[in-house]
Parts: structure tokens; C-alpha cells; sequence
């Protein structure tokens, strides 16, 4: 066994902590990654109950209302930084996971503190996802469904009894299902991503995370400032 995952939207629970107690205890030797959790209090107690890496993120990803449907959850980057403040304390990595819309934003989180990210939208609209493809105005997707929208809740549910008609429209989803565009093979998206992280870790003077993490410098930036970062004052071809 390489590696166990405690994977859960309030990894902060103290059903996930005495989960993760267990497998440290029946497991000794396998490494342990837990969360979800957006706080430095969420990740000390993970890191106290065993796991050799905390998964950071509460709803930043593209797909989940989770900071809509409950008002719970924290901005990634001011997660990231929190929780990795208190990782690096005790020497454990942290994987941001979710709210990664392009290479700029892998760079962005590693510069904050994470060690690794997790991608989902970026990938879902690859070859080898494993959502349907379809055609809509002369446009090809693939479905994605957030992983507390109403389907996959159903269907978690239904790995243990069958599920009924009426059951489904009493779920609370903290999810949506959306299309993506295609985006053709996994390889050429990777290629794409790393090779912005690499020059993003350029721009900072930094040839490996740890010196990221040193030498990357935060600054605020405006809407002007933002807007002056895209394309502008040309039209798109």
C-alpha cells in the first residue's frame, strides 16, 4: 500500500480525526493524507492525529456552493497561507486542493506555502476523464459534477442501499454538475501547466518549491490591476 487518503469537506470533524487515529494505528508505516480543513487549528489537530499531509480547501473549487448552501469556508490563498504556517511548524506538507483556474494559480499556492495542488476542472475536460462528451452548439464538453452535487451524492449513497426517487430531492447538494470545454489529451494540458509553473518559479529567482516559498513576495492588487493583467485594447483573433 502506497498511500491512504482520509478525504472529507469538514476534515476538521472529530469523526475524521479518530479515523485518522485508527489507520495510524493499523498502518504504522503507510503515509496518511487528511482533510479537507481551511484553518491552522484544522490542520494542528490532523497533523496531532496522525496524517503526514493535510489537504487544504473548503469550496474554492469550480464546482462547489459550499460557501453558499452553509456560509462555511475560507478564500484559498488565505487558507493556504494559514495552514501551511502551521504545517511548516511541524514539518508536514500541505496539498491545496481546489480553485486552480490556470498555471498562474499553481504558482500562486505553492508560493503561499502548499507543497503539491490538486486539479479537477483543469482535467475534467481531458480525453481520459471519465465524464461523457457531448456536443452543444457545435462545441464539444464533457460533463464534471462536483463531488457533493446532487448525482454523486446519490451515488455514494447508493453503494450501501438503493436509493429512492424522493430520497434524491430531499439531498442538500454543496455541488453543481456543469460542462467543460474539451480540452483534448491530459499530456498537453500538463505540458501547458508546468511549463507556466516553471516560468512563474522563474520569474521569482526560485529552482525548487522550498526557494519559492522563500523568495516569492504578495502584493495586492486592484480591479485596475487586474484588468491590466489580461488582454486588453486588442480584439481576440
Amino acid at each position: 500500500m502506497d498511500l491512504l487518503v482520509v478525504d472529507v469537506a469538514h476534515g476538521h470533524a472529530e469523526a475524521v480525526l479518530r479515523a485518522v487515529r485508527t489507520l495510524r494505528r493499523r498502518f504504522p508505516s503507510v503515509p496518511i493524507v487528511a482533510g479537507n480543513v481551511a484553518t491552522a487549528e484544522g490542520t494542528l489537530d490532523l497533523i496531532e492525529a496522525g496524517a503526514d499531509a493535510v489537504k487544504v480547501g473548503v469550496g474554492p473549487g469550480s464546482t462547489c456552493t459550499t460557501r453558499v448552501v452553509t456560509g462555511a469556508g475560507v478564500p484559498q490563498l488565505s487558507a493556504i497561507l494559514e495552514c501551511a504556517r502551521a504545517a511548516r511548524e511541524r514539518g508536514v506538507p500541505i496539498i491545496a486542493d481546489g480553485g486552480i483556474r490556470s498555471s498562474g494559480d499553481i504558482t500562486k499556492a505553492l508560493a503561499a506555502g502548499a507543497s503539491a495542488v490538486m486539479l479537477g476542472n483543469l482535467l475534467a475536460g481531458t480525453e481520459e476523464s471519465p465524464g461523457a462528451t457531448l456536443i452543444r452548439n457545435g462545441r464539444q464538453y464533457k460533463t464534471y459534477r462536483g463531488m457533493a452535487s446532487v448525482w454523486a451524492t446519490a451515488r455514494r449513497r447508493s453503494l450501501d442501499s438503493p436509493v429512492e426517487e424522493e430520497e434524491i430531492g430531499q439531498i442538500v447538494a454543496e455541488g453543481v454538475e456543469a460542462l467543460v470545454p474539451y480540452r483534448g489529451k491530459v499530456a498537453d494540458v500538463l505540458r501547458q501547466l508546468v511549463g507556466g509553473l516553471r516560468s512563474g518559479m522563474s520569474y521569482c529567482g526560485a529552482r525548487t518549491i522550498p526557494e519559492l516559498w522563500e523568495k516569492a513576495r504578495f502584493v495586492r492588487i486592484t480591479p485596475a490591476g487586474l484588468r491590466e493583467s489580461l488582454p486588453h485594447d486588442v480584439e481576440l483573433l
